[in-house]
């Protein structure tokens, strides 16, 4: 059962907009990652995702038909790496303005706000929550950002945050 507790907004609403929904796309560092990174001499070495969250991918595939994008400030290779592996429908990265990216992608796809979800955890999210449709956060996220979003997760970034929100838009989708 999914736990509601975290939803800041009518379930009626929540519903319908879950309901429109073509695209997750989610910020990478403090959302599929637990914010740390390993760096060596070289630089960075790797980063830490949750196979949860590989899951919340495939199951918004095959339950549902949504597709996942990841937006991510960072030209990281293990996101690369971990977006080839989830078979990942769109991959932004070294994206500095996120809120001009999305209304591109928008234009270019053919997309509409209402068909779109995020969810980020910092300050530099902030604009991308402010034109999706359906926005969450990690338990962790920014004090901010938490006060933006339609939806709390449960849990920490790195820990299945984004699994969280995959399975509360599977089960408001579904849910008769």
């Amino acid at each position: 059962m999914v736990n509601l507790d975290g939803l800041k907004i009518p379930i009626d609403v929540a519903r319908a907009k879950a309901k429109a929904l073509k695209l997750v796309i989610t910020d990478v560092d403090g959302v599929l990652t637990d914010t740390g990174v390993y760096y060596s001499v070289d630089g960075e070495l790797m980063k830490r995702f949750s196979i949860r969250d590989g899951m919340g991918v495939e199951r918004l595939r095959t339950q549902c038909g949504v597709d996942t994008g990841i937006m991510t400030g960072e030209n990281s290779s293990a996101v690369l790496k971990r977006a080839e592996k989830l078979k990942i429908t769109h991959y932004f990265p070294g994206i500095k303005d996120k809120k001009v990216t999305v209304l591109e992608f928008f234009d270019e796809y053919d997309f509409k706000a209402e068909e779109i979800a995020f969810i980020g955890d910092d300050y530099n999210d902030e604009e991308v929550i402010g034109v999706a449709s359906f926005t969450a956060c990690p338990a962790d996220a920014m004090p901010y950002i938490k006060t933006l979003v339609d939806y709390v997760c449960d849990v920490p970034a790195g820990y299945g945050a984004f699994r969280d929100f995959a399975e509360l838009i599977i089960y408001l989708r579904n849910e008769e």
